[in-house]
């Protein structure tokens, strides 16, 4: 399931949740922007006895940003062969696909804030979609989320791998 929430302080964010396990679950939230090259955001990841945060992810204009990696997944709903991965600039944010049976993509979202530090920690969950419209509504919600944007629905999905 994908959702599109608009809290009680207009702070828009995207949750995606596994359908085998709705406990499970990436939050992209709390967006801003310091100029017109880039855009903060965080991401959070949920499962049971795990919280994990990074706070500053930056998606740079000029860099291919989580949006199109997305769209690329979803215009390939017919499945792909081997995993693909997207990173952020930084390192600290990353998402492999892998396209599995019954038309799923199966997205692990990997955290590891301050990947050359010393004693640093990473934290990853993995949901599940449809190839063709819950992947193209993430993407087009990830793109509005990045934008700043605001939308007005919840996208649900069936039930998945």
């Amino acid at each position: 399931m994908i959702s599109v929430d608009d809290s009680t302080d207009d702070e828009p964010s995207v949750t995606i949740r596994c359908q085998d396990n709705a406990s499970v679950c990436v939050t992209l939230c709390d967006r801003f922007s310091f100029d017109a090259d880039s855009v903060h955001y965080a991401v959070e990841l949920r499962a049971p006895g795990l919280t994990a945060r990074v706070d500053e992810v930056v998606a740079w204009i000029w860099d291919s940003d989580l949006a199109p990696f997305l769209e690329e997944l979803a215009a390939d709903y017919r499945g792909w062969d081997g995993e693909r991965s997207w990173r952020n600039n930084d390192r600290d944010v990353a998402v492999s696909a892998v396209f599995g049976s019954g038309g799923k993509v199966g997205l692990t979202w990997s955290l590891r804030p301050w990947p050359t530090a010393a004693g640093g920690w990473a934290a990853s969950v993995t949901t599940w979609l449809e190839a063709g419209e819950q992947m193209a509504s993430l993407a087009a919600d990830v793109r509005h989320f990045l934008a700043g944007e605001q939308q007005e629905r919840p996208v649900s999905a069936s039930p998945g791998r």
